[in-house]
């Protein structure tokens, strides 16, 4: 398995206060103020502009074509107008025939012109959140193994699904909040210029307008955060019950989870109604302004004409433009909750990005050269956690193509060790060296060529069992996969699947037994023909019938190989030329298997249990 893969160490975690994870506060407090996030600054729209500016043109093309659509709104009531003069024999008028017909053409701008900026507008949020989700799983692909550990899956698959979604709604309508914006600016051009009374009268309300959105703002703020963070923990919740369904109904927790998971939702339920109530009020607020708005014009342009001060038609486009005017208030301040959203979601979204890549390939790094794969750890301190170290001034030294077995304790640090010989953590201090460079020093992809390992879970994606043997290595040929497929003891059950190496696989394999997957893991490994092969728990997952059959596949996967094993089975160690006890960090024993047993030690006591527990003697 490629060693970007996975892999969750023995020795990583720390104890979480009692009561803590199931207290909400420090659950939202976990996933939006996590110490792994930083802060992003607060020009979220600047952030946003380097995934804009590549698709300026399209966005220039929206707002021309929204534009358009403005223009033929104000254009209608002033044709009304015309054709009221018109039918009053107004001096001046232009005539109905040819008011009708502009009126045509007006609708027909309006209709393409609607269309036209809906469409781009759709096309260029979807090419901006297209280059945001990639950068965003890019940024992913390269963050630290330590990263990973630390989060929660749930809580990274909401920022890139649920928050980009907020983020591609807000792009797809801030076309038509442009356009809102230059009809009420274009609405209150024309009202002055038909009849300034009638045009002050109008704006009288909008200081009531302002008041109210003032008032309404900041709660409308806390509100909207708050639902878009009991989004993320029910999301959460969601990933982990399910990632660990086999563990809820082994322990029966099905009751206890459903009543937390219960809990979580009705917190985010009450925060979405909350969201809709306050992203709703302004609704019912601008429709009452538009009825006094609508009775102010009413009576003071009736007085107007009664007075011979202004025409009927301007009576008539008036009322039509009031009628309007609060109409892209109205979407304006719902394009504020869509922009709130927005920009909630686009400071989670720039807290993924903003994370530091901690394992960064130094300026001009050569890549590893493994002709002689030996493995030398000197002095070497490393921990998960400031100040807990799990290896403290380890030393520890592999020759080439020695096969080496690291036993020892859970949390004892071996998957530790192979961590490190990937490269998927740095270490604190000492040296790490394959060969005669230091880890550190070397391209990380360079090491993923050299070095891989097989873990314990395999991990298969969706594809074909062809394409998942040549994921490590893309050159490889079907020859290739099918010999290391028959030397691994897999090609005889690949065979007898319907589609044999082109059978389709579900999700993570599930329609292949966990033995099967293992081998075909197996095959993977072979395939990439590495320098050094780590089988962390290789075999654990497999039963003994199985283990044995592919004893002598596992011979000849190490042969001309520098190889780690880690196991607690020890029928899997037998053949290593070398074995290492560890305990608590450090080296307890070390030895053949024969010296090991003579002595008496922790190995012996191992063996003992082992082998009298599983009967394998």
């Amino acid at each position: 398995m490629n060693i970007a893969a996975a892999l969750q160490p023995d020795d990583s975690r720390l104890p979480i206060p009692d009561g803590a994870e199931h207290d909400p506060d420090a659950i939202a407090e976990r996933d939006d103020r996590d110490e792994q996030f930083v802060e992003m600054d607060s020009g979220a729209v600047s952030r946003l502009m380097p995934f804009i500016r590549p698709h300026r043109r399209l966005a220039f093309a929206a707002i021309a074509a929204i534009l358009a659509f403005v223009a033929a709104q104000i254009a209608i009531p002033l044709l009304i107008k015309g054709a009221v003069d018109s039918l009053m024999d107004k001096p001046g008028s232009l005539g109905l025939p040819l008011i009708l017909i502009a009126f045509g053409g007006v609708i027909l701008l309006n209709s393409a012109a609607n269309y036209a900026s809906d469409f781009t507008a759709a096309r260029l949020a979807q090419r901006i959140i297209f280059d945001l989700r990639r950068a965003m799983f890019a940024h992913l692909q390269r963050l630290s193994q330590g990263f990973m550990d630390r989060s929660h899956v749930g809580r990274i698959m909401s920022r890139l699904q649920g928050d980009v979604n907020a983020l591609q709604e807000f792009f797809e309508t801030s076309v038509t909040a442009v356009g809102d914006l230059a009809l009420l600016i274009g609405i209150i051009g024309v009202l002055f210029a038909l009849e300034w009374r009638l045009a002050c009268l109008t704006l009288l309300l909008l200081p009531v307008l302002f008041g109210v959105r003032a008032l309404w703002l900041p709660h409308a703020r806390l509100v909207f955060a708050r639902a878009r963070d009991t989004s993320s923990i029910v999301n959460g919740a969601l990933a982990e019950n399910i990632g660990g369904v086999r563990v809820v109904q082994a322990t029966r927790r099905e009751e206890t989870n459903l009543a937390d998971f219960e809990r979580k939702a009705t917190e985010n339920r009450d925060a979405q109604i909350a969201s809709a109530w306050a992203a709703q009020i302004m609704v019912p607020t601008i429709d009452i302004l538009t009825g006094f708005a609508m009775g102010i014009v009413a009576l003071g342009s009736a007085w107007l004409v009664l007075d011979g001060r202004t025409d009927v038609g301007v009576m008539v486009a008036f009322l039509f433009y009031v009628q309007r005017f609060f109409e892209p208030i109205r979407t304006l301040s719902q394009q504020y909750t869509m922009a709130q959203r927005a920009t909630t979601a686009a400071h989670r979204i720039f807290a993924v990005i903003d994370v530091p890549v901690e394992i960064v390939d130094k300026p001009g790094a050569p890549a590893l050269d493994a002709h002689e794969p030996s493995i030398d750890l000197r002095d070497v301190t490393f921990g998960y956690r400031s100040g807990q170290p799990i290896l403290r001034n380890f030393n520890l030294s592999i020759a080439p193509r020695e096969v080496v077995a690291l036993v020892g304790p859970t949390g004892s640090g071996k998957s530790s060790i192979a961590a490190l010989i990937c490269r998927l953590y740095d270490i604190w201090s000492g040296e790490l060296l394959i060969g005669r460079q230091d880890v550190r020093d070397v391209a990380q992809q360079s090491i993923s060529r050299k070095v891989v390992m097989v873990l314990q879970e395999p991990f298969l994606f969706t594809g074909t069992i062809e394409e998942n043997i040549r994921f490590t290595t893309a050159g490889a040929s079907l020859a290739d996969i099918v010999r290391a497929a028959k030397a691994v003891r897999a090609h005889e059950f690949i065979e007898r699947l319907p589609d044999g190496y082109d059978t389709l696989l579900d999700q993570r394999g599930q329609n292949l037994s966990i033995g099967q997957r293992q081998l075909l893991s197996f095959a993977r490994a072979l395939v990439a023909d590495p320098a050094i092969l780590i089988l962390d728990e290789a075999t654990a997952s497999i039963d003994s019938f199985v283990e044995a059959q592919i004893q002598e596949a596992l011979r000849v996967l190490m042969e001309g190989r520098t190889s780690i094993l880690i196991a607690h089975r020890l029928a899997t160690v037998k053949d290593a030329d070398r074995i290492i006890v560890l305990k608590d960090g450090a080296i307890l024993e070390e030895g053949s298997p024969a010296q090991l047993l003579a002595q008496g030690g922790l190995y012996a006591s191992l063996h003992r249990h082992n082998f009298s527990s599983f009967d394998e003697l």
